[in-house]
Protein backbone atom coordinates (compact mmCIF):
# COMPACT_ATOMS: atom_id res chain seq x y z
CA UNK A 1 0.00 0.00 0.00
CA UNK A 2 1.28 3.77 -0.35
CA UNK A 3 -1.00 5.45 2.73
CA UNK A 4 0.35 6.85 5.71
CA UNK A 5 -0.99 3.79 7.93
CA UNK A 6 1.27 1.87 5.31
CA UNK A 7 3.83 3.70 6.08
CA UNK A 8 4.54 3.52 9.26
CA UNK A 9 3.09 -0.12 9.25
CA UNK A 10 6.43 -0.50 7.48
CA UNK A 11 8.81 1.53 9.77
CA UNK A 12 7.62 -0.15 12.92
CA UNK A 13 8.56 -3.96 11.18
CA UNK A 14 11.94 -2.50 9.91
CA UNK A 15 12.65 -1.21 13.44
CA UNK A 16 12.16 -5.18 14.69
CA UNK A 17 13.36 -7.03 11.92
CA UNK A 18 16.70 -7.13 9.65
CA UNK A 19 15.56 -7.58 5.96
CA UNK A 20 17.11 -5.50 2.57
CA UNK A 21 14.71 -5.21 0.55
CA UNK A 22 11.32 -3.48 0.62
CA UNK A 23 8.19 -3.94 -1.63
CA UNK A 24 5.65 -1.32 -2.25
CA UNK A 25 2.72 -2.87 -4.19
CA UNK A 26 -0.20 -1.81 -5.26
CA UNK A 27 -2.54 -2.59 -8.18
CA UNK A 28 -2.52 0.30 -10.50
CA UNK A 29 0.97 2.39 -9.53
CA UNK A 30 -0.45 5.04 -12.05
CA UNK A 31 -0.86 7.96 -8.90
CA UNK A 32 1.29 10.67 -7.65
CA UNK A 33 0.24 9.16 -4.13
CA UNK A 34 2.15 6.40 -5.03
CA UNK A 35 5.14 8.09 -6.47
CA UNK A 36 5.51 10.35 -3.11
CA UNK A 37 5.53 7.51 -1.17
CA UNK A 38 7.97 5.79 -3.05
CA UNK A 39 10.35 9.17 -2.68
CA UNK A 40 9.49 9.04 0.96
CA UNK A 41 10.35 5.00 1.80
CA UNK A 42 13.77 6.10 -0.19
CA UNK A 43 14.62 8.90 1.77
CA UNK A 44 13.59 6.89 5.22
CA UNK A 45 15.83 3.49 4.31
CA UNK A 46 18.56 4.65 2.04
CA UNK A 47 20.37 1.82 1.93
CA UNK A 48 17.00 -0.82 0.97
CA UNK A 49 16.63 -2.69 -2.21
CA UNK A 50 13.24 -1.18 -2.74
CA UNK A 51 10.95 -2.67 -5.96
CA UNK A 52 7.79 -1.03 -6.77
CA UNK A 53 4.63 -1.12 -8.76
CA UNK A 54 2.96 -2.09 -10.61
CA UNK A 55 2.96 -0.38 -14.02
CA UNK A 56 3.34 -1.22 -17.54
CA UNK A 57 4.99 2.20 -19.48
CA UNK A 58 8.66 3.50 -20.20
CA UNK A 59 7.39 6.84 -18.50
CA UNK A 60 6.07 5.26 -15.47
CA UNK A 61 9.39 3.56 -14.87
CA UNK A 62 11.16 5.93 -14.99
CA UNK A 63 9.38 8.16 -12.69
CA UNK A 64 9.19 5.47 -10.46
CA UNK A 65 13.22 4.73 -10.67
CA UNK A 66 14.22 8.62 -10.50
CA UNK A 67 11.93 8.51 -7.22
CA UNK A 68 14.24 5.53 -5.62
CA UNK A 69 13.04 2.59 -6.85
CA UNK A 70 15.84 -0.30 -7.42
CA UNK A 71 13.58 -2.54 -9.53
CA UNK A 72 9.75 -1.50 -11.00
CA UNK A 73 6.91 -4.21 -10.79
CA UNK A 74 5.55 -4.71 -14.32
CA UNK A 75 2.21 -5.91 -15.28
CA UNK A 76 -1.34 -4.98 -14.83
CA UNK A 77 -4.36 -7.30 -15.31
CA UNK A 78 -2.43 -10.57 -16.99
CA UNK A 79 -1.87 -12.54 -13.90
CA UNK A 80 -4.20 -15.84 -13.19
CA UNK A 81 -5.73 -14.19 -10.32
CA UNK A 82 -5.87 -10.56 -11.14
CA UNK A 83 -9.25 -8.87 -11.95
CA UNK A 84 -8.17 -5.77 -12.50
CA UNK A 85 -8.86 -5.78 -16.45
CA UNK A 86 -12.77 -6.36 -15.60
CA UNK A 87 -13.11 -4.71 -12.83
CA UNK A 88 -11.03 -1.43 -13.82
CA UNK A 89 -11.11 -1.51 -17.61
CA UNK A 90 -7.42 -1.24 -17.16
CA UNK A 91 -4.78 -3.56 -19.10
CA UNK A 92 -1.65 -3.90 -21.06
CA UNK A 93 -0.16 -6.74 -23.43
CA UNK A 94 2.29 -8.32 -20.69
CA UNK A 95 5.06 -9.05 -23.50
CA UNK A 96 4.70 -5.73 -24.86
CA UNK A 97 4.88 -3.91 -21.84
CA UNK A 98 7.83 -5.73 -20.96
CA UNK A 99 9.88 -4.87 -23.60
CA UNK A 100 9.11 -1.68 -23.32
CA UNK A 101 9.71 -0.95 -19.49
CA UNK A 102 12.95 -3.14 -19.94
CA UNK A 103 14.54 -0.91 -22.28
CA UNK A 104 13.43 2.01 -20.06
CA UNK A 105 14.97 1.21 -16.81
CA UNK A 106 18.02 -0.25 -18.33
CA UNK A 107 18.68 2.80 -19.84
CA UNK A 108 17.99 4.35 -15.98
CA UNK A 109 20.54 1.24 -14.81
CA UNK A 110 17.46 0.21 -12.97
CA UNK A 111 15.75 -3.56 -12.84
CA UNK A 112 12.15 -4.68 -13.84
CA UNK A 113 10.49 -7.63 -12.79
CA UNK A 114 7.51 -9.33 -14.89
CA UNK A 115 4.62 -9.45 -12.98
CA UNK A 116 2.08 -12.25 -14.39
CA UNK A 117 1.36 -13.85 -17.17
CA UNK A 118 3.76 -17.13 -16.75
CA UNK A 119 1.73 -20.77 -17.05
CA UNK A 120 4.49 -22.51 -18.64
CA UNK A 121 8.62 -22.54 -19.27
CA UNK A 122 8.30 -20.91 -22.39
CA UNK A 123 6.39 -17.74 -21.26
CA UNK A 124 9.38 -17.43 -18.63
CA UNK A 125 11.59 -17.79 -21.36
CA UNK A 126 9.62 -14.88 -23.26
CA UNK A 127 10.07 -12.87 -20.46
CA UNK A 128 13.85 -12.99 -19.75
CA UNK A 129 13.88 -12.74 -23.79
CA UNK A 130 12.05 -9.56 -23.82
CA UNK A 131 14.30 -7.59 -21.35
CA UNK A 132 12.58 -8.64 -17.91
CA UNK A 133 15.46 -8.92 -14.82
CA UNK A 134 13.37 -11.31 -12.81
CA UNK A 135 9.99 -13.23 -13.06
CA UNK A 136 7.15 -13.38 -10.91
CA UNK A 137 5.53 -17.06 -11.18
CA UNK A 138 2.21 -16.87 -8.47
CA UNK A 139 -0.11 -19.10 -10.28
CA UNK A 140 2.92 -21.81 -11.76
CA UNK A 141 3.70 -21.87 -8.12
CA UNK A 142 0.20 -22.19 -6.48
CA UNK A 143 -0.92 -25.43 -5.28
CA UNK A 144 2.63 -27.17 -4.07
CA UNK A 145 3.94 -28.09 -0.89
CA UNK A 146 6.21 -24.94 -0.70
CA UNK A 147 3.82 -22.67 -1.61
CA UNK A 148 1.19 -20.62 0.95
CA UNK A 149 -2.87 -21.21 1.26
CA UNK A 150 -4.40 -23.83 2.90
CA UNK A 151 -4.83 -26.97 2.16
CA UNK A 152 -8.25 -28.31 1.95
CA UNK A 153 -10.12 -31.39 1.01
CA UNK A 154 -13.41 -31.27 -1.78
CA UNK A 155 -15.06 -34.34 -2.19
CA UNK A 156 -12.39 -36.40 -1.47
CA UNK A 157 -9.90 -34.07 -3.75
CA UNK A 158 -6.66 -31.99 -1.77
CA UNK A 159 -6.56 -28.40 -3.42
CA UNK A 160 -4.83 -25.75 -2.43
CA UNK A 161 -6.04 -21.65 -1.64
CA UNK A 162 -4.68 -18.99 -3.75
CA UNK A 163 -5.79 -15.22 -3.98
CA UNK A 164 -4.40 -11.88 -5.29
CA UNK A 165 -3.08 -9.30 -2.98
CA UNK A 166 -5.60 -7.10 -4.18
CA UNK A 167 -8.24 -9.79 -3.57
CA UNK A 168 -10.83 -9.27 -0.67
CA UNK A 169 -9.32 -12.31 1.04
CA UNK A 170 -5.78 -10.64 1.17
CA UNK A 171 -7.68 -7.21 1.99
CA UNK A 172 -9.49 -8.90 4.59
CA UNK A 173 -6.37 -10.73 5.91
CA UNK A 174 -3.74 -7.86 5.80
CA UNK A 175 -5.87 -4.33 5.28
CA UNK A 176 -8.64 -4.77 8.19
CA UNK A 177 -11.16 -5.10 4.83
CA UNK A 178 -11.66 -3.47 1.61
CA UNK A 179 -11.17 0.55 1.68
CA UNK A 180 -14.62 2.22 0.98
CA UNK A 181 -13.36 4.22 -1.79
CA UNK A 182 -12.21 0.93 -3.50
CA UNK A 183 -12.93 -2.33 -5.09
CA UNK A 184 -11.04 -5.75 -4.78
CA UNK A 185 -9.01 -6.39 -7.76
CA UNK A 186 -8.36 -9.90 -7.25
CA UNK A 187 -9.77 -13.08 -6.58
CA UNK A 188 -9.41 -16.47 -4.62
CA UNK A 189 -9.39 -19.63 -6.01
CA UNK A 190 -8.69 -23.07 -5.12
CA UNK A 191 -6.21 -25.06 -7.48
CA UNK A 192 -5.16 -28.78 -7.77
CA UNK A 193 -2.86 -30.22 -5.00
CA UNK A 194 0.45 -30.68 -6.73
CA UNK A 195 2.67 -31.75 -3.88
CA UNK A 196 6.55 -30.87 -4.28
CA UNK A 197 7.61 -28.11 -6.37
CA UNK A 198 10.94 -29.83 -7.12
CA UNK A 199 9.57 -31.64 -10.22
CA UNK A 200 8.33 -27.68 -11.71
CA UNK A 201 11.80 -26.45 -10.87
CA UNK A 202 13.62 -29.35 -13.06
CA UNK A 203 11.13 -28.69 -15.98
CA UNK A 204 11.50 -24.67 -15.53
CA UNK A 205 15.66 -24.89 -15.52
CA UNK A 206 15.45 -27.54 -18.48
CA UNK A 207 12.85 -25.49 -20.58
CA UNK A 208 15.78 -22.06 -19.89
CA UNK A 209 18.84 -24.20 -20.95
CA UNK A 210 17.96 -23.77 -24.61
CA UNK A 211 16.29 -20.66 -24.70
Amino acid sequence: GSSDADFEKLKAILGKVDVPFICLDVANGYSEAFVRCVRRTREAFPEHIIMAGNVVTGEMVEELLLSGADVVKVGIGPGSVCTTRSTAGVGFPQLSAVIECADAAHGLGGHIVADGGCKNPGDIAKSFGAGADFVMLGGMMAGYDESGGDLVEIDGKKMKRFYGMSSRTAMDKHAGGVAEYRASEGKEVLVEYRGPVAPLQQQIAGGLGPA
